[in-house]
């Protein structure tokens, strides 16, 4: 929608100003404990105040805000045993998506896992860190999307989203990007094999790694 017709008030205004912080929230253009003043947030999205505290609601029932009492909203802190707990439970989820795609997935999509898993040592042998955690972000979300499970996807999204600042950091720790690497091919040759049990095996090894290293 053209700047100059896009409506400041309503469910409109409202997903739009959603739309932006949550995006500046996700690729970390918005730090943890940064304070969202909402006057300021109006006038940046060109929206009423009330859709920018609509929006901040919402994002506060995706775990991404925390609305402090007396003191307005900021980006919400995810501490390292939040992280943890979080990781825990996508143990679950992502093993049951990855033994789901072992069975659902064509062989187009399985072809497209192999290109991944390529990219992937690709990134990692030429030391692009950034690229490697973007692709291996890409690759359980096509691992999700490939299982058909779309009560799972819709859990996941909301639990990865309040991870991003951990699996940034992770992503730049010297040597993490290598250990991981083989932990994810092995997820792709599971699936690749249509073996679900082993492929939901891969999956929790390579989260109980990155318990690990969140502990470490």
């Amino acid at each position: 929608m053209p700047k100059e017709a896009r409506p400041s008030t309503g469910e409109q205004a409202k997903q739009h100003a959603l739309t932006q912080l949550r995006q500046a929230i996700l690729q970390g253009d918005m730090a943890p404990a940064q304070r969202l003043v909402e006057n300021e947030l109006a006038e940046q999205f060109e929206v009423t105040r009330a859709s920018v505290r609509a929006a901040l609601i919402e994002l506060e029932s995706e775990g991404l805000v925390e609305r402090i009492r007396n003191r307005g909203s900021r980006v919400r802190v995810v501490t390292v045993e939040e992280a943890v707990a979080i990781t825990e439970c996508r143990m679950v989820l992502e093993g049951l998506c990855a033994g789901k795609a072992a069975v659902e997935a064509t062989d187009d999509q399985l072809n497209q896992l192999v290109a991944l898993g390529e990219a992937m040592s690709k990134a990692v042998a030429d030391g692009e860190p950034v690229t490697y955690s973007d692709l291996n972000h890409e690759l359980h979300a096509h691992i999700r999307q490939f299982s058909g499970q779309q009560v799972a996807v819709g859990l996941l999204e909301r639990l990865n989203a309040q991870l991003v600042r951990h699996r940034f950091q992770l992503a730049l720790r010297p040597g993490r990007p290598q250990k991981s690497l083989s932990e994810h091919l092995a997820m792709i040759d599971a699936i690749r094999a249509r073996d679900p049990q082993a492929a939901e095996e891969a999956v929790r090894s390579h989260l109980a790694g990155v318990i690990d290293a969140l502990r470490e």
